[in-house]
C-alpha cells in the first residue's frame, strides 16, 4: 500500500535521522519490527522497513503524524526525534503538545492560532508571549525565531553595525526584551568589531588580503544575529 501524501501545509518537522536509528538499535528492535508496530499500533498500513530504512537513512522525513507514532513504537518523545527547532510548529511538536491546547493555554481560539503556526506570523500580547514561551520552554532567541521577529532584528543589527550603533538601542530594545544596559554594550562591540573589519579593507588596498576582509565583513553580516546572541550571552556571565 502506498504512503499517503503529506497536507500541502502540513510538512514534516526537521527530522534527527541518526537518533532514530540509535534509538531502535538500543531497544534491540530491527526495521521490520518497527513497521509491524506502526501498522498493528498507529494505523500505518503503508509503513515498510524499507520505509523506516528511508528515514533512518535521511532520505525520507517523516510527516508529523508519522513522526508522532515512531515515537511511540520507540518509547521516546517526539522532540528525541527532531533536528534542532526552527518554527513554532516544530517547536510544538517537539514539545508533544497538540495544537489545541496551545491554543487553551495561551487564551486563543484553535483557527486563529492555527494560522499564526502556519503563516510564522505570531501576534500574540505579551501575556499570551509570555504563556507560549514557558509552555514550550523556548528561550529568547527562539522566541524571536518562532515569533517571526528575527529577520527585523536582523536588519536592526545590520544597520546598527555599518552607520551609527546608538541610533538603534531603542528600536532593538522594542523588539528584544532586554535592557537597555545590556543592548547598548552588545551594539557598541559589534559595531567596533564590523568595523575592524572594514578598516583593514581600506588599509590593505586592493590586496588579497583586503579582499579576504571584505568576505569576512560580509559573513559577519550574514551571521549577525548569531553573533547578537553570543555577544548579549558574554555580557550577562
Amino acid at each position: 500500500m502506498r504512503r499517503p501524501p503529506a497536507l500541502p501545509n502540513q510538512p514534516g518537522p526537521p527530522s534527527n535521522a541518526p537518533a532514530a536509528r540509535r534509538l531502535r538499535a538500543a531497544l534491540g528492535m530491527g526495521p521490520e519490527h518497527v513497521a509491524h508496530d506502526l501498522r498493528a499500533s498507529y494505523g500505518m498500513p503503508y509503513a515498510t522497513p524499507d520505509l523506516v530504512r528511508a528515514w533512518e537513512q535521511g532520505a525520507m522525513a517523516p510527516t508529523s503524524p508519522e513522526l508522532t507514532a515512531l515515537a511511540g513504537v520507540l518509547w521516546c518523545a517526539p522532540g528525541d526525534l527532531i533536528g534542532r527547532p526552527r518554527t513554532l510548529r516544530e517547536h510544538r511538536i517537539a514539545r508533544g503538545i497538540a495544537p489545541e491546547d496551545v491554543a487553551m493555554a495561551v487564551g486563543l481560539e484553535l483557527l486563529p492560532y492555527l494560522e499564526m503556526e502556519e503563516g510564522g506570523d505570531w501576534r500574540g500580547t505579551d501575556r499570551q508571549s509570555a504563556v507560549l514561551a514557558d509552555l514550550l520552554h523556548l528561550s529568547l532567541p527562539d522566541f524571536i525565531t518562532v515569533t517571526g521577529k528575527e529577520e527585523k532584528l536582523a536588519e536592526l543589527l545590520r544597520n546598527a553595525v555599518t552607520t551609527r550603533w546608538q541610533a538603534y538601542v531603542r528600536q532593538v530594545g522594542k523588539l528584544v526584551p532586554l535592557d537597555k544596559s545590556l543592548i547598548e554594550p552588545t551594539l557598541r562591540e559589534l559595531h567596533e568589531d564590523y568595523q575592524g573589519r572594514m578598516t583593514a579593507t581600506l588599509s590593505w588596498g586592493n590586496s588579497l588580503a583586503s579582499e579576504h576582509a571584505r568576505q569576512l565583513g560580509e559573513d559577519f553580516l550574514a551571521r549577525i544575529i548569531t553573533h547578537f546572541w553570543n555577544t548579549a550571552k558574554k555580557g550577562t556571565s
